[in-house]
């Protein structure tokens, strides 16, 4: 008879013996998975020590063996959470990742803090309804963590990607979020500003582009270079091709009072700002840099 416990062995042995990378977390995740469990850790020892039965066992063996063929877990699983989403997850659309939660978090910080210093006034100000554009969507992480956090908000969301924008679709109906997101296929460029006005000027535009300088692109991993969409991480020679974009739309987007949230390479602050120091038409100031909970 075979145990959870054993199976996790089991595999953990077969994925190192193979060089696949977070062996144990791998093994773990899969079996946590079949057995209806978020993580192996949430499972009390009645699920560890319980036989497995030949269906569980034949699952657990198919999700291994894309993980052998180096397959993010994410999309072996088919699903991933984010923010407390669960989100669907499909290759060779972008995963989202821990440190861009961070991200998520800044934006709700920075619309509850505009709340208070409005409430502060005397007069009567209209509950903010914010309205945030996504660029590069992906499978709807961001959009959709930051319509769950700010219950008032809109979004536009934008991928060029059609997978992605399905993917963002799917998601957001799942969540039942579908009345507060509109989610457009388009490639931004520097004439997008009127395909993405359609609900006026936004408050904050946020986006996790495509950072990885292109000399950097050869040494990702296995998982990424094989499975995921390449042109949602290459950012061009200096990493900022989608990112000087942004920047240059940003203006006929945002409100006077609006802000643009980036996910950047460490080496791009000081790019940004010597960049729109050499674009003082566009009005915009380098407010603030956050390291992510990595030290990046």
């Amino acid at each position: 008879l075979v145990t959870a416990t054993d199976v996790v062995k089991y595999w953990q042995n077969v994925f190192e013996t193979n060089g696949i990378p977070e062996a144990r977390e791998s093994s773990e995740y899969i079996l946590a998975f079949v057995l209806g469990a978020k993580t192996f850790q949430s499972l009390n020892s009645k699920s560890l020590h319980t036989p497995l039965t030949a269906v569980q066992q034949e699952q657990i063996q198919q999700l291994s063996n894309k993980r052998l063929e180096r397959m993010p877990v994410q999309y072996v699983l088919g699903e991933w959470d984010f923010q407390d989403l669960t989100l669907k997850m499909r290759p060779p659309v972008f995963i989202p990742r821990p440190e861009t939660e961070d991200l998520v978090s800044l934006v709700v910080q920075e619309e509850s803090q505009k709340c208070q210093k409005n409430s502060g006034l005397c007069f009567p100000v209209s509950v903010p309804h914010p309205v945030i554009l996504e660029i590069g969507c992906g499978s709807g992480a961001i959009a959709l963590s930051l319509l769950c956090k700010l219950p008032q908000s809109r979004v536009i969301a934008v991928d060029k990607e059609k997978a992605a924008v399905d993917l963002t679709r799917e998601n957001a109906h799942r969540l039942q979020l579908q009345e507060r997101i509109h989610i457009l296929h388009h490639d931004v460029s520097y004439n997008s500003a009127k395909q993405l006005l359609l609900w006026g000027p936004t408050d904050f535009i946020v986006s996790n582009p495509p950072y990885v300088f292109h000399e950097d692109m050869a040494s990702l991993d296995a998982e990424i270079l094989r499975y995921e969409d390449l042109d949602a991480l290459d950012g061009g020679d200096d990493g900022m091709r989608v990112i000087k974009t942004i920047l240059a739309l940003a203006p006929s987007l945002l409100k006077d009072s609006g802000s643009v949230f980036l996910e950047v390479d460490p080496k791009h602050p000081n790019m940004v700002e010597n960049w729109l120091q050499a674009h003082p038409n566009l009005l915009l100031v380098l407010r603030a840099v956050h390291k992510d909970f990595c030290g990046k």
